[in-house]
């Protein structure tokens, strides 16, 4: 015979995992088509999930790979919901980014040289 699988809703585990800080924000991502389930589109927030499902979604910036490891009772703590997943996102190469200093962005306040090219420049339009 078989055996039925535990599942519980997409939504509902991402919240349980922590990807999403409210299970509404976490309904809103699933249900806008953004997230994957193994390889496949999904856009019903009542997905049901089980041990063994990868899924693919964008989180921020980042496109997260997970594989469900556990399906969880609650929403608990950092250290429980990262025993739920498995991690599979591919590591990033560093970046060189560096920030650019808010001086040179026009903002704060400009230099003595600054003003006078400002002026100057006025002075050229205006006539």
């Amino acid at each position: 015979m078989h055996e039925k699988r535990e599942t519980i809703r997409l939504d509902k585990w991402l919240w349980f995992a922590r990807f999403f800080k409210t299970r509404s924000l976490a309904t809103k991502v699933v249900t806008s088509g953004h997230v994957r389930l193994n390889s496949v589109k999904t856009s019903k927030k009542s997905t049901l999930i089980g041990q063994g499902d990868v899924l693919t979604f964008v989180q921020g910036d980042d496109i997260r790979v997970v594989e469900v490891a556990m399906l969880g009772t609650r929403r608990g703590p950092a250290p429980e919901a990262q025993t739920l997943y498995i991690d599979k996102t591919p590591v990033k190469e560093a970046r060189d980014y560096v920030p650019p200093s808010p001086k040179f962005e026009g903002k704060g306040r400009p230099t003595k040289k600054d003003r006078r090219t400002g002026l100057l420049s006025r002075r050229d339009m205006l006539d």
